[in-house]
């Protein structure tokens, strides 16, 4: 693991600004979150060390950056009756983007599109309740004339499943 001169000096060699970087309090404030999603803002203070007032200014700043974008809970879309799991590439006609995504978009079991490089334009996040189910989804998606191709990768486990606080671990710079 790398040691603390040289995090902060990858820090300094990607160019990232000060103002981007979570301080010590704020990562220790999200990952406390995290492990904790339904505290209250009386015991994250008490857990932190700090004032309550401090807790909601930091949550405040952090929510205003966009850093904290969603305070909802994470639906487990296997226990709603969709466990399959998929990833769908897809290659767009040129100029149609913009159709394509509005297409998408109306598909509820697509939960996130991203646009990528390389091969595919798109890379789509999808849930089904059988793979029948996907095969539909995936005509669905075939059915626009603004796609052209898919390649679509069902998920059969997961072997790391979101996480976020190593790297709030890690994005902190060491202290002056």
């Amino acid at each position: 693991m790398a040691n603390m001169a040289d995090r902060a000096s990858r820090f300094v060699q990607s160019g990232r600004s000060l103002w981007r970087m979570l301080d010590a309090l704020d990562s220790q404030l999200l990952i406390t979150m995290r492990a904790h999603p339904r505290i209250g803002l009386t015991e994250l203070a008490r857990l932190l060390g700090v004032a309550r007032g401090t807790v909601q200014a930091r949550l405040e700043k952090l929510t205003a950056r966009g850093v904290i974008n969603d305070f909802g809970p994470t639906v487990a879309t296997e226990e709603i009756g969709y466990p399959i799991l998929a990833f769908a590439s897809l290659q767009i006609a040129q100029g149609r983007l913009t159709e394509a995504v509005r297409t998408l978009g109306e598909i509820p079991e697509i939960l996130e599109v991203y646009g990528t490089s390389g091969q595919a334009d798109l890379l789509c996040r999808v849930v089904a309740r059988s793979t029948p189910h996907l095969q539909e989804i995936i005509a669905e998606i075939l059915a626009s004339p603004a796609v052209q191709r898919t390649d679509t990768t069902i998920a059969l486990s997961t072997q790391i499943p979101f996480r976020i606080e190593p790297l709030l671990s890690a994005a902190v710079p060491p202290p002056a």
